[in-house]
């Protein structure tokens, strides 16, 4: 017998075995929360990218100043309970970035936020499921350390003002080489 075949054939059990063990052991192995972790991860980075594209666009273009763009006077609007406030550009990210908000909120079902933040928790646009949540500062712990971290990502867990808890991946968003504020996405595994 040729030296490939006794090779082949003594190799044989042990690649079956490992294949079985391959098959059978991984899925015992796997880790949804991780699992869940990077495909958020890889979106947020994804929508960071569109952002701050987007954002760069709006003060490139003359729509806006970079001055307008880190806008911090948060003009109150009257009548509303939780309070909401006006920006310089709240109008424009209205107009330019819900649908990328809207976008990444629609891979998976498990997620339940996706949203552009800045250093002081504003968010000015919500996706358009959750409208009535736009225009608020979220500048509680959580918000303020997802709004003002510049590592590459920050997750936390997250007990929102609805009563739920959540993970909240977050990662920083900059504006032509200025640091803006943040992507946040709100999951639950």
């Amino acid at each position: 017998m040729p030296p490939f075949n006794r090779l082949s054939k003594h190799l044989a059990a042990p690649l079956a075995a490992a294949l079985y063990l391959l098959i059978w052991v991984s899925p015992i192995l796997a880790d949804p929360a991780a699992d869940m972790e990077n495909k958020v991860k890889a979106w947020a980075m994804e929508c960071q990218t569109e952002v701050a594209s987007q954002m760069e666009l709006l003060v490139s273009s003359g729509k806006l100043t970079i001055q307008q763009m880190f806008d911090t006077f948060y003009v109150p609007i009257p009548n509303t309970n939780p309070q909401q406030y006006h920006t310089k550009y709240d109008a424009l990210t209205d107009q330019t970035i819900q649908n990328i908000l809207d976008k990444y909120l629609e891979k998976d079902p498990k997620l339940f936020f996706v949203v552009a933040v800045d250093r002081n928790g504003y968010l000015p646009t919500h996706n358009s499921k959750s409208k009535d949540r736009s225009k608020r500062l979220f500048n509680d712990r959580t918000g303020l350390a997802a709004a003002r971290n510049t590592e590459p990502f920050l997750v936390q867990k997250y007990a929102r003002d609805t009563g739920e808890t959540l993970y909240d991946l977050s990662v920083p968003l900059f504006v032509h080489k200025r640091h803006w504020g943040a992507i946040r996405f709100g999951y639950r595994l």
